[in-house]
């Protein structure tokens, strides 16, 4: 009987030490590392009119953080996207955008300083054509356009901050707007501006676990 009473406290010690081990192994944070992106092509110009208008080809590009790749348009109507570029305007795969878990918001500060999201955040939702996650226009969301140089600057310290199509999380930081990577400066010639614009260079991490810290 002493034995009996003795194997039962091992086995409940046993059992109780590898229930606080799993638990303890779930809440790990994975820890990741921030990737360059270069050159993802956005409505690109692919002609003028006869009146010198530039001709786009009038399509968004779909872009997946999981997989770190171009998603086809064949899938826009998927969750194998997360966002999607076409010029200045960026979607998510939310609301009238897409069908799957996504959002957004505008985070001021730096980069790397956001280790993890602030629990009072909001993540907006697509709502087509009155409003997107990511705010569309001039000093509003992640650029400023000079309308005299006819020049497009990502906004310093603002960081874009993604809900993906499957409910994951993504920090995101676009540093050019040119093929490239290039900062075109007030005297970049009129082809420059032309050829080279609507190529975005970005940076960003993706937290595969699910959690809200990078």
């Amino acid at each position: 009987m002493k034995k009996t009473i003795q194997s039962i406290v091992i086995l409940v010690i046993i059992s109780t030490g590898f229930v606080a081990c799993t638990k303890s192994d779930s809440t790990t944070v994975m820890p990741v590392t921030a990737v360059t992106v270069k050159d993802i092509p956005a409505d690109t110009v692919v002609g003028l009119s006869a009146q010198g208008i530039p001709i786009t080809n009038g399509k968004y590009t779909f872009y997946s953080f999981e997989k770190n790749a171009i998603v086809p348009n064949t899938d826009s109507a998927s969750t194998k996207w997360d966002i999607a570029f076409m010029a200045t305007k960026i979607i998510t795969n939310s609301g009238t955008s897409g069908t799957g878990l996504g959002g957004a918001f505008i985070y001021t500060g730096l980069f790397d300083a956001l280790t993890t999201i602030p629990t009072d955040s909001v993540f907006k939702t697509d709502n087509a054509p009155t409003s997107y996650a990511i705010t569309t226009g001039s000093g509003k969301g992640w650029y400023n356009y000079d309308g005299l140089t006819n020049i497009i600057t990502p906004l310093a310290g603002r960081v874009l901050v993604i809900r993906t199509a499957s409910g994951k999380y993504a920090k995101m930081e676009i540093t050019s707007y040119y093929k490239g990577g290039v900062t075109l400066s007030a005297t970049a010639s009129d082809a420059d501006k032309l050829n080279k614009q609507r190529y975005y260079t970005f940076r960003f991490a993706y937290q595969p676990n699910g959690t809200k810290t990078f």
